[in-house]
This record gives structure tokens, C-alpha cells and sequence, in this order.
């Protein structure tokens, strides 16, 4: 497989997603009980397979925003200690929960690029007295800490919106020490999404066009030199959009939970 078969769209404007992708965002933050193309908060959280008990420890104003598409903290098999980094960590809901798993002793960075979500994070983090959380803006293509820096690299619903996935898994596995993990949930495809999905950047931000082939997905996990371990589907997740519902049937858009290690 070539790099162009990971990499964008030739015809995806990228600076037009990478605007619609923070605006729907900066709406998640700041208005989580609006409408969506794609359903939030306590109940699907639950549903996907997060513990109450977990829950029950964390703001309850991060989970509202809660956006994702899966669980996988049974994959990432957290510990007291470890260092965790969350690729597009939103309000904080998978960054809070990794907190409670690494303990005091452990640290969370999360990373994000949208202005609303990194600063509801960081209140309800000082509120709530996290204070082995912390915050970087930026891109998940390049994060900017050190080599081998992570036990444990996460996130939930992201990647399939960046518009060059090898690059994610690249950084990813720059930033994880050997024997870390990445664990992840996020949407893929069973066939290969048309061009004319592809390129539509509304699409994309809609949690929609971006999706990539399953197969060509955990390839470039692997390519970034990581070892795929566990793959599982998600049939928890339900799509609410037409669009989306459409899709899932027509190309199987689906969620999927995956473990996969660094040599």
C-alpha cells in the first residue's frame, strides 16, 4: 500500500475541515444539549461501556460534552503511575477518566485545538482538583513532547477527522516508550468511502468522511511500526443522522475499539 492510500483526499480542503471541525466543537463545549449530527453525554458513555462508578468521580459538565464512539479502557489496561496522553481530549471525559486510573502518582496530558473545549477542560479540571491533568494545544499530527514520552497514548472519535491518519499513528507511536500502548475507539468503514463523500468537508466533520477502510486503517497502524493486538466492534454506538445512518448501511461506517503495541 502506498502513502497515498492514508493520506487526504487530493481535493479535501483541509483549512475549510479543519474550520468546521472547530466550530462543531466549540458548539459541543459550550452547548452540549443542542443538536447533533452524532449523540452525547451520560447515557451513551454508559451505554458504550463506561462504569458509573468512574463516572460518578468526574464532572459531570465534561460528560455532557462526552462525544465518543467507544470504550476501550479494559484495552489500555491503565496503571497507578503510568503516563497517559489523550489525542483530541475535548472536555476532558476520557482525560479525567485515565486520571483515576493512573492515580496520583500517574499523569494525563490532553491535547486538543479547539480554544472552547481546551478552556471548559481546564476549569472543571482546577475545579475538580485533577491535578495530575494538564493541557497542550495543538494538532494530534504532532504533539510536540519528547520521544518514548507515554505508557499509554488514547483517544475516542478523533482520528477519523484528521485528514492524514499515518501521521497520527506515526506521532503516536514517536510519543509512546517501547511496550506502550495505543488504545483507541473511533469510526472506519467496511468498504471504501466514495470521493464524493471523501472530499465534502462537512462530511468529514460530521464524523463521516473521514472514516477510513478498516483494513487500510489498522495497516497504517502497523506501518507506524505498532503491533495491532485487539480489534473489537462497537455496535453499542448508534449513528442519529440520516446521513450517517445512510452510510452505515450503504459502505458498514461502524465503530471500533483497538489495542495495538509498540515493539
Amino acid at each position: 500500500m502506498t502513502t497515498a492510500t492514508v493520506t487526504q483526499p487530493k481535493s479535501l480542503n483541509t483549512i475549510e475541515l479543519e474550520q468546521k471541525v472547530k466550530e462543531m466543537y466549540r458548539k459541543v463545549a459550550l452547548d452540549p444539549h443542542g443538536e447533533f449530527h452524532f449523540e452525547m453525554g451520560r447515557a451513551l458513555a454508559e451505554r458504550l461501556g463506561y462504569p458509573g462508578a468512574d463516572l460518578d468521580r468526574i464532572p459531570a459538565e465534561a460528560i455532557d460534552s462526552f462525544a465518543g464512539v467507544g470504550y476501550y479502557f479494559d484495552l489500555a489496561r491503565l496503571q497507578p503511575g503510568e503516563t497517559a496522553v489523550d489525542l483530541g481530549s475535548g472536555s476532558s471525559t476520557d482525560a479525567f477518566v485515565a486520571a483515576l486510573h493512573v492515580g496520583k502518582t500517574g499523569k494525563v496530558v490532553g491535547v486538543d485545538m479547539t480554544d472552547a473545549q481546551l478552556e471548559k477542560a481546564e476549569r472543571l479540571r482546577a475545579a475538580a482538583g485533577f491535578d495530575n491533568v494538564s493541557y497542550l494545544k495543538g494538532y494530534i499530527e504532532g504533539v510536540g513532547c519528547e520521544d518514548g514520552t507515554f505508557d499509554a497514548v488514547i483517544s475516542n472519535g478523533v482520528i477519523n477527522l484528521a485528514p492524514d491518519k499515518q501521521q497520527v499513528f506515526n506521532e503516536a507511536a514517536r510519543l509512546l516508550r517501547p511496550g506502550g500502548r495505543l488504545a483507541i475507539a473511533d469510526i472506519v468503514t467496511e468498504v471504501q468511502l466514495p470521493e464524493g463523500i471523501t472530499c465534502n468537508a462537512t462530511l468529514w466533520a460530521a464524523c463521516i468522511g473521514g472514516a477510513m477502510q478498516v483494513d487500510r486503517y489498522l495497516d497504517a497502524i502497523e506501518r507506524a511500526g505498532l503491533r495491532v493486538e485487539t480489534v473489537q466492534d462497537n455496535p453499542q454506538y448508534r449513528f442519529i443522522s440520516d446521513n450517517a445512518q445512510g452510510a452505515a448501511r450503504k459502505y458498514g461506517v461502524k465503530s471500533v475499539s483497538i489495542l495495538a503495541v509498540k515493539a
